[in-house]
């Protein structure tokens, strides 16, 4: 009989505690073998039933969340899915979650919350499975201050750089975008996220990098030294208009279950930048974006996948690599640096060459 992935939901109501443990306990593939309505009854339930997964809200009596996921990570690190609140201060708590090492989140409803989690049973589940065969790592110290990037000049100025990530790919992006100096490339990142998040998450990029970083508008023209994400619930891509990119942010249908889509960004960079493009495909569960990515290999990208060692889940990234689409497999503190060398390689011979 297989063995079940052991979760302690941690949750100060009663009534998400109850709804959380029927929804984990339907599956057969996984038990909810503590609820704790704190963190300190919390921490004697890891002590005492060694869980797989937990399920932790963000805010709560005693210790609030993000306080008790900062001491699990540095003593125990294990994998976390967040339980927020669909509100500002929720998102922000949330992404200050993933900084600290919690591999996902779902987002509970503000009104009708207990038919709201019943129908976001599926992906509860689904993130407590993916979180069960994550990666975790110890919460490390704050690293120095590395140096400032060296300028690229016009280098930039017809390049693309197109990211894709999806579960542990906030903090992924955020370590490739640090790294880039203030006339770097236009960027264009679609990460898998809610709407109500992005934003949030779009300000905290922005106040961190030295390229300016907003949700993308409908229309507004792509320039360097700018990063455009995909906002929550709505497609990302790059449309000419002229001399011009233009990013194009639209409703539709969901691509490969994910609205925003990899899928959807990168086939435009395949379709409209070709050879100008660089493509990046980080850590993210699943395999949206593949088949695009190696499509923009064939007009002649150039592309570079996060290596498994580095990811938190190597689930889009692998597909990429098996797709034939990666001209490179690299450790995640490598891609932002490589990105630049590349580019001061080979970027005045091929806009040259338009």
């Amino acid at each position: 009989m297989p063995v079940k992935t052991r979760v302690v939901v941690v949750d100060d109501s009663a009534l998400v505690r109850g709804l959380l443990t029927e929804i984990i306990d339907r599956q057969p593939d996984m038990i909810c073998v503590g609820a704790a309505s704190d963190p300190l009854v919390a921490r004697e339930m890891i002590r005492n039933l060694n869980p797989d997964v937990i399920t932790l809200d963000v805010e709560m009596p005693h210790m609030d969340g993000i306080e008790f996921l900062s001491r699990l990570m540095r003593l125990r690190p294990m994998p976390v899915v967040m339980v927020s609140t669909l509100t500002e201060r929720g998102a922000d708590v949330t992404l200050k979650a993933l900084e600290l090492g919690a591999v996902d989140f779902v987002a509970k409803p503000r009104i009708g919350v207990s038919d709201g989690l019943r129908q976001l049973g599926a992906d509860i589940t689904e993130k407590i499975r993916t979180a069960a065969r994550a990666r975790v790592h110890r919460l490390a110290a704050p690293a120095a201050a590395a140096a400032p990037p060296a300028s690229l000049g016009r280098l930039s100025t017809e390049k693309i750089i197109f990211i894709g990530a999806s579960t542990g790919g906030t903090e992924a992006t955020r370590e490739v975008l640090v790294g880039l100096p203030a006339d770097a490339p236009a960027v264009m990142i679609t990460q898998h996220m809610p709407p109500g998040f992005t934003k949030s998450y779009a300000a905290r990029l922005n106040g961190l990098c030295r390229i300016s970083v907003a949700e993308a508008q409908d229309g507004e023209r792509v320039l360097p030294g700018h990063a455009y994400l995909a906002p929550g619930g709505r497609h990302l891509s790059v449309e000419r208009s002229g001399a011009n990119y233009i990013a194009r942010v639209q409703d539709g249908e969901p691509v490969n279950r994910h609205m925003p889509s990899v899928e959807v960004l990168f086939a435009s960079a395949a379709r409209v930048v070709g050879r100008n493009a660089l493509g990046v495909m980080l850590t993210g569960m699943g395999a949206d974006g593949a088949v695009a990515m190696r499509t923009m290999r064939d007009a002649g990208s150039w592309n570079i996948a996060q290596d498994e060692a580095s990811c938190v889940v190597f689930g889009m990234p692998r597909e990429a690599i098996a797709h034939g689409a990666a001209h490179e497999v690299l450790p995640l503190a490598q891609i932002g640096q490589r990105l630049m060398d590349w580019l001061r390689v080979n970027a005045g011979a091929a806009t040259s060459r338009v």
